[in-house]
Parts: C-alpha cells; sequence; structure tokens
C-alpha cells in the first residue's frame, strides 16, 4: 500500500502536492470510466424499474412505455455527463460555482441564443406525454414518412420503407399523421369489361371477401363492395374497402387483389384492357 502512495505521489503529482498533467490525465479517465459504468447501471435499475410496473398494470401500452423508458435513460444520461464536466472543471481550478451563477445573470443572453435547443425540448416533452404518437408507430411528419425508430428529448428517428434514416428536431414538428391509431382502410378498385354481367361479377366479388374475411386474422370489419363506382373508358369500376389492424392495409389489400384475378380467371370473366378495332371500307 505504501508503494502504491509512493508511486502516486512520485508520478501523479508535483512538488506542491497537486495533480499534475499525469495525474489530471488519468483523473480524467477515471472520472469517465465511472460515468460510463453509472450510465450502465442506471439503464439496468430503469429496466427493472418499469419491467416491475408493467408486471403491475393489466393494461399497458407497450410502446408508449418503450418511449417512457428511452427519454429516462436519455436524461440520465445528460445528467451525468454534466456532472463529470463539473467534476473535470473544478480539477483545473476553474470556480464552477462563479460559472453557475454566471449562467443565471446571462440566462436571458443565452436563451437567445439556444431558442432551438429549448424549442426542440420543450415540444419533445409535449409530444411524449400527450401521446403524440410512440416508438414503432408509422407516422407522416411534414414530407417524411416513415416507423419511429427513437423518440428523444431533442430529436425524432423516423425509418422509411427504403431504409433511410430521417431525424427531424422536434421543434420543427408542427402536423403529425398518425397512421397506426385505430382499425385502418384498405381499398381496392377492379374493373370488368362491359360485356361482362355485373350481378355475376359483384356475387364471385363477394365470395372472394367471405373466403378471405375468415382466412385472414388482420382484417378487423369488411371486406365489404361498395358497388360500381366508376363507367370508365374500357370497363366498369369496382370498390372492395375493408377495415384492418394498423399496418396491415396493404398486406390484405395484396392478397385482396391475388384472390380477385384467381377467382375472375377461374369463372372467366374479362378484366378490361385497350383493345384496337379497325374497319375495312373497301367492300
Amino acid at each position: 500500500m505504501n508503494r502504491v502512495l509512493n508511486f502516486a505521489n512520485q508520478f501523479l503529482k508535483n512538488k506542491d502536492g497537486n495533480l499534475n498533467i499525469l495525474g489530471k490525465g488519468l483523473k480524467i479517465i477515471i472520472v469517465f470510466i465511472a460515468i460510463r459504468i453509472l450510465i450502465k447501471v442506471s439503464y439496468i435499475v430503469i429496466d427493472k424499474t418499469v419491467e416491475s410496473r408493467k408486471r403491475r398494470i393489466f393494461s399497458v401500452d407497450e410502446k408508449k412505455i418503450n418511449t417512457l423508458t428511452a427519454v429516462l435513460k436519455n436524461i440520465m444520461k445528460y445528467v451525468l455527463y454534466f456532472i463529470g464536466t463539473v467534476i473535470i472543471l473544478d480539477m483545473f481550478n476553474i470556480n464552477t460555482n462563479s460559472i453557475l451563477a454566471t449562467a443565471g445573470i446571462g440566462g436571458l443572453a443565452i436563451g437567445f441564443g439556444a431558442q432551438s435547443l429549448v424549442r426542440d425540448v420543450i415540444t419533445g416533452f409535449f409530444i411524449l406525454f400527450e401521446d403524440q404518437f410512440s416508438i414503432g408507430d408509422y407516422v407522416k411528419i411534414d414530407s417524411y414518412e416513415g416507423i419511429v425508430e427513437e423518440l428523444g428529448v431533442r430529436v425524432t428517428k423516423l425509418r422509411d420503407f427504403s431504409g433511410e434514416l430521417h431525424i427531424i428536431p422536434n421543434g420543427n414538428i408542427k402536423i403529425v399523421t398518425n397512421k397506426t391509431r385505430g382499425a385502418m382502410r384498405a381499398l381496392v378498385k377492379v374493373s370488368i369489361a362491359y360485356e361482362e354481367d355485373i350481378d355475376r361479377a359483384i356475387k364471385v366479388l363477394d365470395e372472394v371477401c367471405n373466403r378471405l374475411k375468415e382466412s385472414n386474422e388482420s382484417i378487423v370489419e369488411g371486406p365489404t363492395i361498395l358497388g360500381v363506382t366508376d363507367l370508365a373508358g374500357y370497363g366498369i369500376g369496382l370498390t372492395i374497402v375493408a377495415k384492418t389492424k394498423p399496418m396491415d392495409q396493404w398486406s390484405v389489400e395484396r392478397a385482396l387483389r391475388k384472390n380477385i384475378k384467381e377467382a375472375f380467371d377461374k369463372g372467366n370473366i374479362q378484366i378490361p384492357y385497350p383493345k384496337m378495332v379497325m374497319y375495312d371500307n373497301r367492300s
């Protein structure tokens, strides 16, 4: 033990007994290692606390719980890094109390320079506590659409279907369209030739809808045939609608189109396509 102390005094301290550059560098490393350990420990505590709460609550929104957990972890990380920064500044004999006092006096000036940051943070909290959207929701923000991958205090991250990640400051979020709250609409439009029997085609469509409703668990209501909705240049338009579970509307639409095509082929119902009629006036 004495050898360790002698080594520390010889190599890590100067003649005045204060830490030298090597000692300060080593202390900075130790501080950041301690912060990383504390962050991991706090994450474990938050996860266990959330899990215990979830077991006590019978009805819980999984997405909202995940979002709250992510925000709590972010706040804890920022607080610990702030404490570490204050410790390092004290080590270099920088009076942090005077800095904090100066920050209080000059808070107004700093506020003007950090307006966007403050707006982002405040908006982030309102988004969270008003439950506008959660992690895993499919939303449209401005011209961006995608799955909410991360909802932080300052930014929201959207992953679109092409794989691109959109990072949007919360302060820029004005209007949000959440496409995963409640039942979604599946809409399919099909056309038949003018020569076909409309009632027979509707009967075939009705059989397709009934079969799909029984076999597809994603369908909440319908499918319902609205009837003739269009008289186009090449054929008669028929429309089918259904209500589905969130994010399943596209798969239901694909299943409807596939089954309708197979049923039309089996029943010899013609789907219209452009035709060219040529007249011979020589006779």
